[in-house]
């Protein structure tokens, strides 16, 4: 659906009046507009599906002014604004909406990071990539480092915003657990740091999600330290190889590991050398030390997988950002690239595991992947502990804490763009997330918000209807989340699919 022209007009002329620009709006009349809006894209299947519908304009935003403009006159003309860091959204919506008219705020432009004197904080723009991030922080410096994802090209938004899970997590816990401030430009284009917006939604931007409150411009935080030597290894193992028992031994011991040594499994399909299919275990790692040192707590901790010297390699903490990232061998230049990293769709689902699968679990699940032939199906398997365990599930608005093993997040990308095989596809990852239901948590059966899923409910804007998904990804923490909503964006201003909702402190029970 593309806007009446008078409300676009409306949009553009206020803009213009607070500006005194025109530069960085385009609307669909711009020759440039599917070139912006496809900047930062992850996730084709959203652009080709018909049910979406586009920005009816984009602000490419370059300062403050431009990011207050765009919220304020959005507002006066009855527009939404859905702000985009990375396009990362796993449901697109930074970038598309299933009806509402919409700008997007892009925030590509505003990617500034300061590291201070001491290497002890940096503040970093939201446009930033987590590539550039940690270009930036460990470029000059080779023992500090920052707890967040895997991918390079992830905007720092979102994913600070939602949690921030990756390699560093079991010792200095999520990225969010690790901001100490932040600048956010409110529903009424005002721009507050953490003094000035209090205690409630500073924390409800830690793992919350801050696209229900406003629009972070940047964040401060802290930085952690890395020994200059890190170690990375990949061991694979097939059903041959004992990858059952090998993954059933990983569930009860990964987060009992040394806080240094992380261990992921990614489990798929794969020929075993015969033209027959197996499951094969993609032993994934990162420890905090040298070769030695890992291969010497591999031994007391996990000595049935059989890690040899030759299976592991010495590198820097910015070298492992590109192993874990498949960049292994490159300069570390690469991660001043922000460009999409696929030119394909994907959909994803997750879970968090309480009680380790027995061995006729995983085997009944090994048996589920294969009975999907060619369905490009990845469960990849994060272990928590350790610093995770340590901090409260009320301390910030991400909830995940002690008495998770560990969380599955199940992937499949893929290149076609025929609406058949895209159903197909989303066919067959629904049908493995109720294959899995009995294996994982309950009441709820949570979810990770970072790995968004509209599978689990689309939002209503009303608290007693959205708690059903809400307290999958937030459990307990849902009802405090719509209180700050209720209490800084009250009409509902920034929302999407699965925003928060607002709720009063003044309604009654039966009320909400």
């Amino acid at each position: 659906m593309i806007l009446s022209s008078s409300i676009n007009q409306s949009f553009i002329q206020c803009f213009i009046s607070k500006t005194n620009s025109s530069q960085n709006i385009y609307t669909t009349n711009n020759i440039s507009y599917n070139t912006v809006l496809q900047s930062s894209v992850q996730n084709l299947r959203f652009l080709t599906s018909p049910t979406t519908t586009k920005p009816t304009a984009i602000v490419t935003a370059a300062t403050l002014a431009d990011v207050q403009a765009t919220v304020a006159c959005s507002r006066l003309a009855g527009l939404r604004v859905r702000v985009r860091s990375g396009g990362h959204d796993y449901e697109a919506m930074s970038y598309v909406s299933s009806g509402e008219h919409f700008i997007i705020l892009d925030l590509a432009k505003l990617s500034s990071i300061t590291v201070d004197k001491d290497f002890a904080f940096a503040w970093v723009e939201t446009g930033a990539t987590l590539g550039e991030l940690y270009y930036a922080i460990a470029k000059n410096n080779n023992t500090v480092a920052f707890p967040a994802g895997l991918c390079p090209t992830i905007g720092i938004g979102g994913h600070f915003t939602g949690g921030g899970i990756g390699t560093l997590m079991r010792m200095y816990g999520t990225a969010a657990d690790n901001i100490v401030d932040a600048l956010l430009v409110n529903s009424y284009g005002k721009l507050l740091d953490r003094k000035v917006m209090g205690e409630d939604l500073f924390w409800a931007i830690r793992g919350g999600g801050a696209a229900s409150f406003g629009v972070v411009l940047s964040f401060k935080i802290k930085l952690v330290y890395v020994p200059p030597t890190v170690t990375a290894f990949n061991v694979i193992k097939n059903l041959r190889q004992n990858a059952t028992e090998l993954v059933q031994r990983w569930q009860t011991i990964a987060p009992k590991f040394d806080e240094k040594l992380f261990i992921r499994v990614l489990a798929q399909t794969a020929d075993d050398g015969s033209n027959n299919k197996t499951i094969e275990a993609v032993f994934n790692s990162f420890y905090l030390g040298r070769r030695d040192e890992l291969l010497s707590v591999m031994e007391k901790s996990f000595p049935e997988l059989g890690l040899k010297a030759e299976d592991c390699t010495e590198m820097s903490w910015l070298e492992s950002v590109l192993f874990f990232a498949g960049y292994s061998g490159r300069s570390v230049d690469i991660l001043l690239d922000r460009t999409p990293e696929y030119n394909s769709s994907f959909k994803a689902k997750s879970d968090f595991v309480k009680k380790a699968i027995s061995k006729e679990g995983l085997e009944k699940i090994w048996e589920f992947l294969l009975e999907a032939k060619d369905e490009p199906l990845t469960m990849i398997m994060d272990p928590l502990g350790g610093r995770m365990d340590e901090i409260s599930k009320s301390a910030i608005a991400f909830p995940h804490r002690k008495g998770n093993l560990y969380n599955i997040q199940y992937f499949m990308r893929w290149f076609e763009t025929d609406t058949v095989v895209t159903e197909r596809h989303l066919g067959w990852m629904r049908k493995m997330y109720e294959f899995m239901k009995p294996y994982v948590s309950s009441h709820p059966r949570t979810a990770y918000y970072n790995y968004k899923d509209i599978d689990l409910g689309e939002g209503q804007g009303i608290y007693s209807a959205d708690v059903v998904w809400g307290d999958k990804y937030f459990k307990g923490n849902f009802k405090r989340l719509a209180y700050v909503k209720g209490k800084v964006d009250p009409v509902n201003f920034f929302r999407n699919e699965q925003s928060i909702p607002p709720l009063s402190l003044y309604l009654s029970n039966t009320e909400i």
